[in-house]
């Protein structure tokens, strides 16, 4: 087993790394940029290394800097965290060649699955439906003109490299082609180092399912249950649940066998997920792809298997054997994640930026909370808005609708604008209670995105958080404050392991 593990990110996850690594009685190592300096990341790691820098390119996706900083503090290996260099496989390969395991799957794992069209290959031939697409082009190319007189309108331009909704456009006309194409290469250039695009076949109103996976160096490979993740905003989730209120058990365990059998024809090891596409009109499902690393919303696994996703990345990447047999798999209850995201999703979803005055997250049975920020912390213009995931347990669904809506109507936040508002409306909206929702959830419902008060209001607000701010309330006025919760002792409110402020 590791001693001491370098985590090559920051923010939420970094924290989340950090308590497992303590809890194993590993020592976890933090890195951070300039504007980091005094994250919360930093603070919860037994040791930190500046990486000078305050982009992303300087810092977090920095090959040569992370691997050094992992030498200097004498590293046994490297968990990368998701986002950043976590899908790139000249990381994996980096901190192979400088005898530092690495905390996920293999370079050649990354490699095959990183790139859509190869992964596609590789879920036909384990026999697994996929949704019609193209050979990797850029804008111009002759397969472009091929594809479309074969297949016609809406199409779907996607990235070759990457995921989180980046580099991919939905294009319903021949004249908006060209330029989404054009759009979505510089997007992926930008965010993944990769400009290739490809079209696929644009399926109209799906549901996004994915199923998690684990597998050991020897090949035994297991399911832990699916996830639910239709409501997207730009093709990115901000709320997730398990289990999938779309789900029969036979089309359950049709989605399990097939992710399973994915994962078994790349080879996979550590910890991955197989996303599909639900077509709700013909029942009929589809490889979407494989992301080759820990997911955002892993805290909903756990909050119903009961384990730690984090803690058998490392054991498997130690070289221990998966000891979990499929039958020990037994989901209890149901779980909600809500991304808390610093932007104003009643203006586009534009990024907020500033000082955090307010964060005073609720507490409550059944309640988690995955954060990388603290209250007074300063949330910069470098990096994901993502403040948090707050996560809910119930022993049903409704009843864990009911707490997500009450904790997020309980997390006073100001200094910043958050999407809050956003969550709180969808879990209010009947059918999204009902279950009855796909990817188009806020595209059928622009209502929801439509302010109840106006910017005047909000500004006063703000003005106001930070008069008060600079003027600290008495001890005994403080004590009263609405909304102003202090945490249970409930282990599931936690902050990676730290308890909240």
């Amino acid at each position: 087993m590791f001693s001491k593990v370098l985590v090559a990110n920051r923010g939420e996850i970094a924290v989340r790394i950090n308590q497992t690594l303590r809890v194993m009685g590993i020592d976890p190592v933090a890195v951070y940029s300039e504007p980091d300096s005094g994250a919360l990341h930093v603070k919860t790691a037994e040791r930190s290394v500046a990486l000078p820098g305050k982009t992303a390119e300087e810092t977090y996706l920095n090959i040569p800097k992370i691997v050094q900083a992992a030498r200097d503090c004498g590293a046994d290996a490297i968990h990368p965290g998701y986002g950043f260099l976590s899908e790139n496989p000249e990381f994996a390969q980096a901190c192979g060649e400088a005898q530092i395991a690495f905390i996920g799957p293999t370079a050649e794992n990354m490699d095959a699955l990183g790139d859509k069209v190869r992964s596609k290959d590789i879920a036909l031939r384990a026999g697994v439906p996929v949704v019609t697409s193209s050979p990797v082009c850029l804008p111009g190319d002759r397969e472009v003109e091929e594809f479309v007189e074969r297949w016609g309108f809406p199409l779907l331009v996607k990235a070759a490299s990457g995921g989180g909704g980046r580099g991919m456009r939905v294009v319903n006309q021949l004249h908006e082609l060209d330029t989404n194409m054009k759009l979505a290469s510089r997007e992926a250039q930008a965010a993944f180092g990769d400009g290739r695009v490809f079209l696929e076949r644009y399926i109209t109103n799906p549901r996004h399912i994915e199923v998690q996976v684990l597998a050991d160096g020897s090949g035994h490979t297991i399911h832990l249950g699916e996830r639910e993740c239709s409501i997207q905003r730009r093709h990115q989730k901000i709320i997730e649940e398990t289990p999938s209120p779309a789900l029969v058990p036979e089309l359950r365990h049709s989605m399990e066998d097939a992710a399973i059998a994915v994962a078994r024809g790349a080879g996979y090891v550590n910890a991955g997920t197989v996303e599909f596409l639900l077509d709700p009109h013909s029942g009929e499902f589809y490889f979407l792809e494989m992301n080759a690393r820990l997911q955002v919303e892993h805290g909903l696994t756990e909050a119903v298997l009961g384990l730690d996703m984090v803690e058998w990345q490392v054991r498997i990447a130690s070289g221990e054997p998966l000891i979990l047999q499929q039958y020990d798999i037994q989901p209890r209850g149901h779980a909600v994640e809500c991304r808390i995201y610093a932007e104003d999703p009643y203006r586009d979803f534009t990024p907020s930026t500033g000082r955090l005055l307010r964060w005073r997250p609720p507490s409550g049975p059944g309640l988690r909370l995955d954060s990388g920020v603290v209250e007074g912390e300063e949330v910069s213009i470098y990096y994901d808005p993502m403040l948090a995931k707050l996560i809910v347990w119930a022993p049903r669904r409704d009843l864990s609708l009911r707490r997500m809506e009450l904790a997020l109507s309980q997390f006073p936040v100001l200094g910043l604008i958050t999407n809050i508002p956003l969550l709180r409306a969808i879990m209010g909206h009947g059918q999204f209670q009902r279950g009855e929702y796909d990817t188009s959830f806020l595209e059928w419902n622009p209502a929801i995105t439509v302010p109840s008060g106006t910017g005047e209001s909000r500004s006063i607000a703000q003005a106001l958080a930070a008069w008060a701010w600079h003027h600290p309330a008495s001890p005994a006025s403080s004590s009263v404050a609405v909304g102003d919760n202090q945490p249970s002792s409930n282990p599931w409110l936690s902050a990676g392991g730290q308890r909240l402020p």
